[in-house]
């Protein structure tokens, strides 16, 4: 099963591609979309979407996996990976590829064992999985295999189109029933 991960950002988006036999995955491409913080919005998620459009045209995915945004102190930042994060689901639709939303703690713990590894640690892992001399540089480089080999292993996507079939996590619960009662409230 071929995945390619996306560790969202509107200065930095990590693209990452593996191919996962069993429980071996294999690098087949990595790369960090960039776009200058000098240029207008719309300039700057064109660049990134189609970075990201390229490498899902590219390489072809069975299924994307895309890192579940979070809400964090700094409301520009995560505007910008909401805004990212969007592109991200409407280039998969388009082409109807499953795509998975998985949280950070969840990719950390599938990778390393642990849902509070650190970037290094991560980093370090997506080394040795994939057999690799040095670990990918920048950490969004890093994150993006880690998220594409997350979802590799949790899932098992049915080809021509059909929904991706995988095992929810306790966390993934809980979001979906979040998620519930915040529709149950508007």
């Amino acid at each position: 099963m071929r995945v390619l991960g996306v560790d969202p950002g509107l200065t930095r988006c990590g693209v990452g591609v593996v191919d996962v036999e069993r429980r071996s995955p294999t690098l087949v491409h990595v790369e960090v979309v960039r776009s200058d913080p000098a240029e207008p919005i719309e300039q700057r998620l064109l660049r990134i979407g189609r970075g990201v459009e390229a490498a899902i045209d590219a390489h072809r995915p069975d299924a994307i996996a895309l890192e579940r945004v979070f809400a964090q102190a700094n409301l520009r930042s995560v505007m910008g990976v909401a805004q990212i994060s969007g592109i991200v689901l409407r280039a998969a639709a388009e082409r109807q590829i499953p795509i998975a939303m998985l949280t950070p703690t969840e990719v950390k713990a599938a990778v390393t064992g642990y849902g509070a590894a650190d970037k290094q640690q991560v980093a370090e892992m997506v080394r040795r999985l994939l057999r690799l001399d040095t670990a990918p540089k920048p950490a969004d480089a890093a994150d993006a295999l880690a998220i594409a080999i997350a979802e590799g292993w949790r899932t098992r996507v049915p080809r021509a189109g059909s929904a991706a079939v995988g095992v929810t996590t306790r966390a993934q619960q809980a979001w979906a029933a979040a998620e519930a009662a915040a529709r149950g409230r508007r």
